[in-house]
């Protein structure tokens, strides 16, 4: 349908199309896989800003409805909105390459810090980095909010609802709860909310061809995180690593990824429990040094779980505990995926869509004050974020130049104390 950026001509070949569709997937995801710095709603946001401003390969609707419905399953979402993309460009095999291309930079980072950490007993320095990053990645997320809450907030009530579930976060209430009750509401009030999408829109929404710490697992730069990482001898980790069978610590792991929401906090009581009450293979420091690292390594924070690996049984554990972790959002995208376009066929569930997307955005602007609160410590900050707004909304620059140059003059600024 000409002028449609969800939906393209597909040709008969449909093996050709997709072949010619998943170099440009993979390089994509490889590049934000190497820049996502921020945590899940800084990562959502640039893809955002690639997938629907610059490439047009969705319409922002669509967009928002995998993003709604991402948010209501386990696991790390900026890792499962990368695949739901690729899934919706290139089937199965769009999902695997995206995701993979996703996860690949942040775990061969992780790893690499791992081998430091056991070999010489530290990790490295970044402090600079992300003072400047920081404040970069809450503009990047801004610009996001403000294009994503136009389309999400399209009516009062919805507009009310994301304000309402923002405000519900933020004074404590769960996540997922909020969701979910800010979805019911909308799909009980479905008659005078749920308006008629222009006749094209509707037919891209319908669409199931090709084109179509977090919440993730963890939040980045939790207050509860060390400052300064432990020592670690390469002797400790030695004996650490001796006796631990893979398939138990790739079972652990599974059993994280299936079942995984909420903050920092949720992962490091799950870890906790596992592999520091129960069966001893790390101190709590150690395990806080762990998710430390996971959060200032750019893409999806559950990398974590590559450097635990590493810890407690070399190279071939972290391979193991990697997997573990990020198999079930490959099981639960490739189940959804052909989902969520239907649900815009009954009034009902495209109701319940329409108010789960104005949470969705209701959360990423509670998730936009804490980070606010967190990144603007001084003018610095202030001016890096102004400045990458300015660049972002009027020069319509890249996210990713965003976050590097956010680095860049956060490193030359802080040199000047």
């Amino acid at each position: 349908m000409p002028g449609d950026p969800e939906r393209r001509d597909i040709p008969d070949d449909r093996e050709v199309e997709v072949r010619r569709r998943l170099p440009g997937l993979a390089r994509l995801f490889l590049k934000l896989g190497f820049l996502a710095f921020g945590g899940p709603a800084a990562h959502v946001a640039m893809m955002e800003d690639e997938v629907v401003a610059r490439r047009r390969w969705l319409s922002r609707t669509a967009f928002l409805d995998m993003l709604g419905a991402t948010n209501l399953i386990p696991g790390p979402n900026s890792t499962e909105m990368a695949m739901h993309v690729g899934w919706r460009r290139a089937g199965v095999r769009g999902l695997i390459v995206s995701g993979l291309c996703f996860i690949g930079p942040a775990v061969l980072i992780t790893g690499a810090v791992a081998w430091a950490y056991v070999r010489y007993g530290t990790r490295p320095e970044v402090g600079p980095f992300l003072f400047g990053i920081k404040p970069a990645v809450l503009a990047v997320i801004l610009l996001a909010l403000w294009r994503l809450g136009r389309t999400a907030a399209r009516t009062v009530p919805l507009a009310a609802l994301g304000v309402g579930v923002a405000l519900a976060t933020l004074v404590g209430v769960n996540e997922i709860v909020a969701l979910v009750a800010g979805g019911l509401l909308g799909a009980l009030a479905a008659r005078p909310w749920h308006g008629h999408p222009d006749p094209g829109e509707a037919r891209s929404r319908n669409s199931t061809d090709l084109d179509g710490g977090e919440r993730s697992g963890v939040e980045r730069d939790d207050p509860a995180l060390p400052k300064r990482a432990i020592l670690l001898t390469p002797a400790l980790a030695g004996s650490m690593a001796a006796g631990v069978p893979l398939w138990t610590l790739g079972l652990l792991f599974l059993k994280v990824g299936a079942v995984l929401y909420g903050s920092g906090y949720v992962l490091i009581a799950f870890l906790e429990g596992d592999l520091v009450q129960r069966l001893g293979w790390l101190t709590q420091l150690q395990l806080l040094d762990a998710v430390a690292i996971g959060q200032f390594t750019p893409g999806p924070v559950l990398s974590t779980a590559t450097f635990v690996g590493y810890l407690v049984a070399g190279p071939a554990g972290a391979l193991v505990a990697t997997a573990g972790i990020f198999l079930p959002s490959f099981v639960f995208v490739s189940l959804l995926g052909p989902i969520v376009p239907r649900l815009r066929a009954s009034p009902w569930t495209a109701a319940f869509l329409d108010a789960v997307n104005a949470s969705a955005v209701g959360l990423i602007a509670a998730v936009t004050v804490t980070l606010g609160m967190a990144a603007l410590v001084d003018w610095r900050a202030w001016a890096i974020a102004l400045g990458a707004a300015v660049l972002g909304l009027l020069g319509r620059v890249n996210s990713a130049w965003l976050v590097l140059g956010g680095a860049g003059v956060g490193w030359l600024l802080w040199q000047i104390g």
